[in-house]
């Protein structure tokens, strides 16, 4: 296989996962590899080396990950754990060894959720191990430099679960949203919450799902992880 204007190219690891699809259908003018698990496994370091030593990109956004539902990773916690840690650590390894600049796709749920407006600075306290495994991978990514961590988080567009917290207040955003940021963060460094208006997640719902019903979800989730994105909006200048 021959592949032609390394200069620019991007790999995104989960090319089969909803964020890559949603990119690979994006009118984005970019060099963008989408390979699967058999193509590049995670797990395996060889895998990896081999992949990117062929392709030879510049950047590559890990996105592949064990998310949801998020109680996996409560009752599959090895899994979660080689996914989700270990997984991202071997990325790790392979972007330092051969300088490919990494963008990892972490989650807004590391904060802990109680007080909302959360800065990329502020502390951290996970809100379950979904949120556990995610930060396990940003720690391996913070050991080199060459990368951004996004804390991030995406739904599908339209809204596709039944119902939604109306006391519960996030920055959801659709993926395609997500995507066209893309041209603009992938020469950024550290940490960058990416989201869109402080809301419920109820209201938040009801743009894309009029059925969607409103329940509470105070007793089973953190009444407001939401982040502070006013880095995120000097980048890309609105929303």
């Amino acid at each position: 296989m021959r592949f032609k204007d390394t200069k620019q190219r991007i790999v995104i690891t989960g090319g089969d996962g909803r964020f890559a699809q949603v990119l690979k259908k994006s009118k984005l003018k970019l060099n963008i590899l989408y390979p699967n698990k058999k193509n590049l496994n995670i797990l395996k370091i060889k895998s990896i080396t081999d992949y990117l030593k062929k392709t030879k990109p510049k950047y590559l956004i890990h996105a592949a990950a064990l998310s949801r539902p998020m109680k996996l990773h409560d009752s599959q916690i090895s899994k979660s754990i080689d996914l989700n840690i270990i997984g991202t650590c071997n990325i790790v390894k392979v972007c330092s060894q051969l300088k490919i600049k990494l963008i990892y796709f972490s989650t807004g749920y590391v904060y802990e959720g109680k007080t909302g407006n959360y800065k990329e600075e502020d502390p951290i306290l996970p809100v379950n191990n979904y949120a556990w495994s995610k930060l396990g991978g940003e720690c391996a990514v913070k050991l080199y430099k060459n990368s951004l961590i996004l804390r991030i988080t995406m739904c599908e567009k339209p809204f596709i679960h039944e119902s939604a917290f109306y006391d519960v207040n996030t920055n959801f955003i659709f993926h395609d949203e997500v995507v066209k940021f893309i041209p603009k963060i992938l020469n950024k460094k550290g940490i960058l919450n990416v989201g869109g208006k402080t809301q419920s997640v109820y209201n938040f719902a009801r743009k894309t799902n009029v059925n969607v019903k409103k329940i509470s979800g105070i007793k089973l989730f953190p009444a407001n992880p939401s982040m502070n994105i006013s880095k995120l909006k000097k980048i890309i200048k609105k929303i």
